[in-house]
């Protein structure tokens, strides 16, 4: 996982998520909560916009068994997230990806963490072997990490 010097360079992947106005806590900054939130997002779009998730009609799911983060810098609305993808491993039935968000244009990374998917058939529930065509996919974002 990201330690507070790891930089953009460490990420195949980015997606811009804006802040809300509700996001913001009592504190002046982005409660933990919206985090994962984040890394939810830039995972699951990364899916669709590959055509490796239909989240109505698929027959193999990724449910997440596994999350944490990391917090080094405060991000507040009105920043914009810079959200940094890569897979650091890919098990027979899962995957682990690694999440660096980055606020605004800054090179070293605010909070960074891990989501873990375990790949099921939708109707039984039960794991399955990583489809080849996600397989495929992943491989674009594997890094030595």
């Amino acid at each position: 996982m990201a330690d507070k010097h790891e930089t953009r360079s460490a990420y195949p992947h980015f997606q811009t998520i804006p802040t809300r106005w509700m996001d913001n806590d009592v504190y002046g900054h982005v409660n933990n909560v919206q985090y994962y939130s984040y890394f939810d997002t830039v995972v699951n779009q990364w899916l669709i916009e590959r055509g490796l998730l239909d989240y109505l009609h698929s027959e193999v799911i990724g449910l997440v068994i596994e999350t944490s983060c990391s917090y080094f810098k405060s991000i507040a609305f009105p920043d914009a997230v810079q959200a940094g993808l890569r897979v650091a491993h890919l098990g027979n039935s899962s995957v682990r990806y690694e999440v660096g968000l980055f606020c605004n244009d800054d090179d070293t990374v605010a909070a960074a963490g891990h989501f873990v998917h375990v790949y099921v058939d939708r109707a039984s529930n039960r794991p399955v072997r990583v489809p080849d065509t996600m397989r495929a996919a992943f491989a674009a974002l594997m890094t030595r990490a």
